[in-house]
């Protein structure tokens, strides 16, 4: 269900440090953005060799209230997150529970993004993970393109993606789970992980961070789905 719309949304957001206003300034440029691009020189062989060093960069796409990529960048200082929230609305509650937090995050950035526009913020391969969470299910026929893990979709996600990247997708949607299997392997696409019930399986859910919907579907006893997909 849609959150009620908040007026002045869009205003109110642009005041949030980790809100970007322009992302497309960005593309091929955010380890600049968040200040940790590196070049690290090596002697081998009598030659330099430069190996780039930038700390990864993982999106969330439809990022709700914030939760889970605010506990990963709060989990893992090293690697770069960045929401992604279609709604002004909803990523305005994100922002003011940021606020609330009083987190100091260098490494959290927040986009107001539609995800079809994914390639004019990101460069090619410039994506170590994207992770999809409880997201519309989009349950008519005629609609099956605008699901997030259609093949239109991962078709824009291999756009973005390192070679070595991967897709993660949890939701407590078993049709929507269903759909997006056969999406998967439709776009020739590896199945790396899966799991049917992820709060009981015992090495799928190491390091799992909750959503809030997470939360509150497990709690009432609804086995959440999940897969890890790759090229």
């Amino acid at each position: 269900m849609r959150l009620r719309n908040v007026t002045g949304s869009e205003e109110l957001i642009k005041e949030c440090r980790y809100v970007i206003p322009e992302p497309v300034l960005y593309q091929g440029k955010w380890n600049r953005y968040f200040q940790n691009a590196k070049i690290r020189m090596e002697i081998h062989n009598m030659d330099n060799n430069i190996h780039n060093t930038d700390n990864k960069i993982h999106i969330e796409i439809g990022m709700g209230k914030g939760q889970f990529i605010t506990g990963l960048a709060s989990r893992y200082p090293d690697i770069n997150y960045i929401g992604i929230e279609m709604y002004s609305s909803v990523l305005y509650r994100a922002v003011k529970k940021l606020e609330r937090a009083a987190l100091e995050l260098n490494n959290l950035a927040l986009l107001r993004l539609d995800a079809r526009d994914l390639t004019a913020v990101f460069s090619k391969g410039e994506v170590s993970r994207i992770y999809l969470n409880f997201s519309d299910p989009w349950p008519k026929d005629r609609h099956a393109k605008r699901r997030i893990t259609s093949r239109e979709f991962l078709a824009l996600y291999d756009e973005v993606l390192a070679v070595d990247g991967a897709v993660e997708f949890k939701t407590d949607n078993k049709d929507l789970f269903q759909f997006s299997l056969k999406e998967q392997e439709a776009a020739g696409w590896r199945l790396d992980k899966v799991s049917y019930d992820l709060h009981n399986d015992e090495e799928m859910i190491k390091g799992n961070v909750l959503t809030e919907y997470e939360e509150k579907f497990s709690a009432l006893g609804k086995p959440i789905f999940k897969y890890v997909i790759s090229r």
